[in-house]
């Protein structure tokens, strides 16, 4: 056995001060006019215990450089240049026998999109326990045993029940933790964790990322942390890199890059974030996109979209230039020595969540929906009970408003999206779209209201057609629903649409696989909007894409809704969107709404302990300020599955301020000030 492999299988915590070295990595590709090159020139170090923050936007070459590190690059992709060492050890030329067993013990890695990572034809069961045996030679029984401690470790409810499950049974946030789980079954000792926790909603990524940090401090874990999420960064790394079409272009402490991002495009970043201290102000959303590979400019790579730009930055790669506090930047701006001038101000008009003087008459007024999937047991399939998926959900949306439906993965958030657009049938309740009940209607009356109401899904990749170019995608909603006579007329909108969420038109030839995740769900919000809708409901929209690509389709929402006066029921976990962009939010917990009211209220000052822990949980730039969670910790509990929720109130189990009363009855929604309402025997009192 060789020193690496006999390091990497064992748990001596002696270890060289650099685990991983990455030293001038260039990742080339076979184009059909040549090579192009997605890394360019990339170099950091990750010691044992560490954590190695990768921040830019989709297309900048994040992933190519983790696919490069385990030697995982797509076909005809290689190492130009540049050495990879993993305990010393260069990784470049290693055999693939060796490499084969590097990964997992020694290099684990949580992919981007599970959906595509999982197999689709083997059980949950099947998946993690294969890795328990091959890399730590457990047993059948104990590979199990252990299968079942790692589901629960993130925060999977009824993880014995899920293992028999296969990943299209899962949401796309348990999907997500499931490979988190199969990527810590090896104990890596260092750890690729690709947009680890995009899916998760804000408690199951606490908990994960309280996982994680524990797992480092006891067995020294290094960490890539390749995340679009600043206020993840500000939690979890040590050190942060930005990369910008495929160059790292600065690098520096966390607490240095928080404190002064140097690069103007590091700046953007911060702009661009929805942030509580700025509501209702203007997002900086950069025009333009990351460049091609073969369009990659030969000055600054920036340049075409820096309000800082200069004529040299077009013509001259800007060199490194290294600051105090141990921060380097690649910026002419800094170049000569001297300070760093003040970042552009924005051109872009306000478009924060507009105050529209509100309608008579709601564009959807949904009524005690109720749907219960039937659990069927033995050879026979017997119904033995049912998964109270909603349970007696009421909602109203007015045009030009944005109601926020949060909550947990797994609470129904999506299947009260689906129910309405009748996508599944509801068990009881009503839906009036527009003064139509949707649960009574023929399929004429349906068809027509399915032109007025969109979705945009969780999962881009599995709601595009794989078949399909990204221009027939779009054609077909407008053609199958009657927009525009016009096959030319369809075509320019087509076209300017996929402008308006930031692709460009060339691109209607291309398929679904040749684009990235967050390109992907961008698509995704483009179809939505091919048909004009006046109500969309929109799961996780925004869930898949950088900061960047984030300000810029909130702008485009916001400004939809002003000038279409169009309602969105928005889906989401990400606590901050909600706070820029809804106007109401309606809190959900295994089925049932516990909160709602204002949004700004309701997140400013909750009064349900639910909530409060949702609240907490977001992860925050240094300086800002949020509410802080109860004395215990109620997450430390797994939400418990809704074929089998607790007696009384469902959020018993997890609540520190429970008492017999809520244990036995299930409390009803009650009037706690003006315009909101909360269903707690014990609801928190207002914040001074």
């Amino acid at each position: 056995m060789s020193q690496l492999e006999s390091r990497s299988a064992s748990l001596d915590l002696d270890v060289p001060p650099a685990l991983l070295e990455v030293i001038g990595l260039t990742v080339a590709l076979a184009g059909p006019q040549g090579p192009l090159e997605p890394v360019v020139d990339a170099s950091f170090a990750i010691g044992p215990g560490e954590t190695f923050a990768l921040v830019g936007e989709s297309g900048c070459g994040k992933s190519m450089t983790a696919l490069a590190l385990t030697r995982l690059l797509p076909p005809g992709g290689h190492i130009a240049a540049g050495d990879v060492r993993f305990y010393g050890e260069s990784l470049a030329d290693l055999p693939e026998g060796r490499m084969r067993g590097l990964r997992g013990p020694g290099i684990g890695m949580i992919f981007q999109e599970p959906a595509t990572s999982l197999n689709p034809v083997l059980t949950i069961r099947t998946q993690i326990v294969e890795s328990l045996r091959l890399h730590r030679a457990l047993a059948s029984a104990d590979a199990e045993e252990e299968a079942i401690r790692l589901l629960r470790t993130v925060g999977i409810p009824d993880p014995d029940g899920r293992l028999a499950a296969y990943p299209f049974q899962l949401s796309g946030g348990m999907k997500q933790r499931v490979m988190i789980a199969m990527a810590l079954a090896p104990q890596p000792k260092l750890l690729i964790a690709d947009e680890p926790t995009t899916a998760l909603d804000v408690t199951i990524q606490a908990q994960v990322l309280d996982l994680l940090a524990r797992l480092q401090a006891e067995n020294r874990m290094g960490m890539l942390l390749i995340t679009h999420d600043l206020g993840v960064v500000a939690r979890m790394a040590d050190r942060v890199g930005v990369m910008y079409a495929g160059q790292i272009i600065e690098t520096g402490p966390r607490e240095s890059f928080f404190a002064q991002p140097l690069h103007p495009y590091s700046r953007a970043l911060f702009g661009a974030l929805p942030r509580r201290q700025g509501r209702g102000a203007p997002l900086l959303a950069l025009g333009g996109r990351v460049p091609g590979l073969e369009q990659v400019p030969p000055g600054c790579r920036f340049a075409d979209r820096c309000p800082q730009v200069m004529a040299r930055c077009h013509v001259e790669a800007p060199p490194w230039s290294w600051r105090d506090g141990g921060q380097a930047v690649r910026c002419h701006l800094y170049s000569d020595g001297q300070p760093r001038p003040p970042l552009a101000a924005s051109s872009i008009p306000a478009t924060g969540a507009p105050d529209r003087p509100p309608a008579r008459h709601p564009v959807l007024d949904v009524r005690a929906l109720a749907v219960h999937f039937p659990v069927r047991r033995g050879f026979l399939q017997r119904t033995v009970g049912a998964v109270r998926a909603v349970d007696g959900v009421d909602l109203e949306i007015l045009p030009g408003r944005t109601l926020a439906l949060v909550g947990e993965s797994g609470c129904g958030k999506t299947t009260v999206g689906k129910a309405i657009l009748q996508l599944v049938t509801p068990t009881e309740g009503e839906v009036y779209f527009e003064g139509d009940d949707l649960t009574q209607a023929s399929a004429a009356i349906l068809r027509q209201a399915r032109r007025g109401m969109q979705m945009i899904f969780q999962d881009p990749f599995a709601s595009l057609n794989p078949r399909l170019t990204i221009g027939e995608t779009l054609l077909e909603g407008m053609t199958a629903l009657g927009v525009a006579a016009d096959p030319a007329e369809r075509e320019v909108t087509v076209a300017a649409l996929l402008e308006r969420v930031g692709l460009s038109a060339g691109m209607m030839a291309r398929y679904p696989h040749e684009f990235s995740g967050g390109q992907r769900q961008r698509i995704a919000i483009a179809r939505a909007l091919a048909v004009s809708p006046r109500l969309v409901i929109c799961d996780e929209p925004t869930s898949a894409l950088d900061v960047s690509v984030q300000a810029q389709i909130l702008n485009l929402m916001a400004e939809l809704q002003r000038e279409l006066g169009l309602a969105y029921l928005f889906i989401t976990h990400n606590l901050a969107v909600v706070d820029y962009l809804a106007h109401d939010v309606a809190v959900m917990y295994l089925g049932r709404i516990v909160e709602r009211g204002p949004a700004r209220a309701v997140l400013d000052d909750p009064r349900h302990p639910y909530t409060l822990a949702l609240a907490a949980a977001v992860p925050r730039l240094p300086g800002e300020s949020g509410p802080s969670a109860v004395a215990s910790d109620p997450m430390a509990v797994d939400m418990p599955s809704a074929a089998a929720a607790p007696r009384g109130c469902h959020y018993q189990s997890r609540c520190p301020r429970a008492t017999d009363i809520c244990r036995q009855q299930y409390p009803t929604l009650q009037k706690a000030g003006a315009g909101r309402s909360v269903a707690c025997h014990w609801p928190l009192p207002p914040q001074p």
